[in-house]
This record gives C-alpha cells, structure tokens and sequence, in this order.
C-alpha cells in the first residue's frame, strides 16, 4: 500500500555527493542542519504580522542543540523553554535569563534561582499559581489558559481542548483571579497554545478567546499564542502561511487597543516552523529483505537508523521523505517501492508507517537501491534529535552536522561512545546479588 502519494522525493539542500561525504567524514547515521535554511526561517517568524511589537520566541524542545540555539540568538529570536534544564541549555548557550519563558510541566527544585536572575514564567495550572504566588508573593507572572479548543494533527500534537493536560482551563479564570488577588501577583501576560494544526479559523478564534483573557487582567501586556504551525514535508503538504494566520490576529489585537486602550505586544512560539525542513538524516541501508511473494508480501530496507534517531513516524504516524541516493553518490534512475524499517529489535521501529496509523505499514516508491547504498530522511531538524529514544538497543547517540552558507560541514555533536552511555552506571556489590 502506497503512503499518501508516489511521487518520488528528492534532496532538499544535501546534494548526493555531499551524503557521500557526510558518510565518510562522520559516519552514518548523522544529522545534518542547513545554516541558510534556519537562518531563513527566522527571518520570515520576525516578519509574522502585529500591531504592536512581536517576540519570536524559539521552541527550543524541537531541538536544543547549542550551535542551533547560537544561530538564532544571533538571528534575535527569544528561548521558549519547557523544563528547567532547557533553562540551563539556552542560559550556557548565551541567552539572558530575561530572554527565556518557561512554560513546564512542573517546577524543578532549582526554580526559585531561575526567578531570582529574571526568568519570565508562565503558570500552567492553578497549583502552580499557588506556589509561585507563595515563593513570589507580589511578583510579575504568566498565565497560561487551556482556551477550550485545539488544532493538531492528530491527538499527541493536539494541546488544547478538554483533552489536553496543559494550560488552566479556561472556566477557572475566577479561581485563577483569586489566587493572583491573593498573592497580590501582577499578571503582565497571558499565553495560550492550541496544537500543531494551525487551522487559520481556529487560529483566529482562539486569538480572540485569549484577548477575551487578557481583558480579565488590566496588568497584561503580552500575549503569547504558542506555535506549532503546520510544516510540510512531504511534496503534497501544504505548510502554514505565517502572513494568512498573521493578519487577522494583527486585526484583533488593534481592534482590542481601540476598546481598551491597550496596546498588547505579541509573542509567538514557533519550533517546527524554524527547524522541520532545516535538517536530514544521512543513513546507510544495511539489509534488504523480502517477504512473500503474494499480495501481502514487502521488500524491507533496514537502516542503520530509526527510532533511535526519528521516532516520529512510530509514535505519531509522521511521514518523512525517504530519497535514496547510490554509495557512489547518484540518484537512482530506476525505482522500486519498499517498507522501511529502523535497526532496533522493536516491530514499531518504522519508517513508513500509513498515515494516521502508526501500526499500519506502508510501502513507499524511491530509487531502487541495494545494501551499502544510503538514505536520506528529510524533514528531520524538529523532535528528531532532540525526541529520540535515545540509546535504545543500547545504539549511541547520532552524531549532528551544520552545513555552512559555503558548504563546508561543521560537526555540532560528536557520536556518543559506549563509555558515555556506560557513565552514570553504578556496579551492584557481589554480596548484593
């Protein structure tokens, strides 16, 4: 069974000599990130459409490599962190503590130094309001509100809505006043994310029903409307328009300014936007097996990768362009439709699954290829690296490469070492056995 077309995919910024001599100089598999194409996005986030000042702020869980989060410090974009630990990445990798938002799924012990040294926060639930308000009483705060509704792609990417665990619900805004009113907390932004779906409908009713929240607090001077704007990476999807989504948040907020007075600055969080098309994985087929020959019967390629590296297709049924390119560093010119599986002991190691299926396998046409010859996963910059089941099968980590605006390929992040992945492990006494 075909995967949503048959079109053949091709290279998006790696030419097939240059996935020849990412073999040879770094091995495979290796993640590469194209510098032109993140420093690109960048620049049309900070053209995204306001009335009144915008921050861009980088998601930075979709990859938190050091050498990315430089390139778009340097681009002026903001951190989006979601744990404490992101913090301490994006603080080592030179970002001022006023330059990052944690919105967390809980607090970690160190919080109340990340606050002392002028951390924004975001509450997320009305228990976390309570503690922040008792650690800070008096203090500027984040209010982040579950609006009701949601957009993703499927249930996993879809953040808002009586479904989703994140935000305050939006029918405890009195609660959520009382404990600001309490605590005597200044409530100077508001923050709302609804999924990776990006629908301009619900996109623009959702900015609406948040400006409805920023109403409720007189202090607010942010609204923050999150991210996940659609990316597609497939040839047939369709990736959002940040100017069509843009414009007629632009619109709200300037008709909220002529009603209230207030002229509300816009924050956006995008992650997948900046990073899904910025980045491939170079890997090398290393068996090739078939099945039988009747209808139900597949040719497999097996990588020298998979869940380990890209695990999105197993847990979201995600679909990444497959281009395969010869050990000499050539297109194919024949083609040939195989299933393509990961190299870890594991049946939903996957990478071709059917769309909306994680569970479903999928067949997908590409220049017909052998053992020994490579594959190219396009798409991979977001929840890649930074979302892989690391060290499964006890597999290292992949090495990450930036490609330069000159070509030349930069190494970001050496392949782990057995010892590294052996760190952290404490031998058990022979009298403890």
């Amino acid at each position: 069974m075909a995967s949503g077309g048959d079109d053949v995919e091709t290279l998006r910024f790696l030419t097939p000599k240059d996935c020849v001599a990412v073999k040879e100089k770094f091995g495979t598999p290796t993640y590469v990130y194209d510098l032109a194409r993140l420093q690109e996005q960048a620049t049309k986030a900070k053209a995204f459409p306001n009335a009144f000042g915008l921050t861009v702020r980088y998601a930075m869980k979709a990859s938190p490599n050091a050498a990315i989060l430089k390139v778009f410090r340097k681009a002026g974009l903001h951190i989006d962190a979601s744990s404490g630990y992101e913090v301490h990445r994006a603080v080592k990798a030179g970002f001022q503590y006023d330059q990052i938002s944690l919105s967390t799924q809980e607090f970690p012990d160190f919080f109340p130094e990340l606050v002392d040294k002028g951390l924004k926060v975001n509450a997320c639930s009305l228990s976390q309001l309570e503690a922040y308000g008792i650690m800070f009483p008096g203090a500027k705060v984040g209010l982040r509100f579950n609006p009701g509704l949601g957009s993703g792609g499927t249930g996993k990417t879809n953040v808002g809505g009586p479904s989703s665990s994140f935000g305050i619900w939006h029918e405890l805004l009195p609660e959520a006043k009382e404990i600001v009113e309490r605590h005597g907390l200044i409530v100077d932004r508001i923050h709302t994310h609804i999924g990776s779906g990006s629908d301009p409908a619900v996109w623009q009713k959702t900015s609406g029903m948040s400006l409805d929240l920023c109403r409720q607090f007189p202090t607010v001077e942010t609204l923050n409307l999150g991210g996940g704007y659609k990316v597609g990476r497939m040839s047939y999807e369709k990736s959002t328009d940040l100017q069509v989504v843009g414009s007629p948040v632009k619109e709200l907020f300037q008709k909220f300014a002529e009603e209230t007075g207030r002229e509300l600055k816009l924050e956006i969080e995008p992650g997948t936007f900046l990073l899904a098309n910025s980045c491939a994985v170079v890997c090398t087929v290393q068996d090739k097996v078939k099945t039988s020959d009747d209808a139900d019967g597949h040719v497999f390629l097996k990588l020298d990768a998979g869940m380990t590296e890209v695990l999105r297709p197993s847990l979201y049924a995600a679909q990444h362009p497959l281009v395969t390119v010869s050990a000499a560093g050539e297109l194919p010119k024949e083609h040939a439709s195989y299933v393509v599986v990961g190299h870890c002991c594991e049946s939903g190691d996957l990478m071709t699954p059917t769309p909306d299926d994680a569970e479903g396998i999928a067949e997908r046409t590409m220049g017909a290829v052998d053992i020994g010859d490579l594959l190219v996963v396009e798409g991979a910059g977001a929840y890649c690296a930074g979302m892989s089941s690391k060290n499964y099968n006890s597999f290292p980590e992949a090495p990450e490469v930036m490609k330069g605006a000159d070509g030349t390929m930069h190494l970001i992040r050496q392949k782990q070492t057995l010892e590294q992945i052996l760190v952290n492990e404490v031998e058990l006494p022979d009298a403890a056995c």
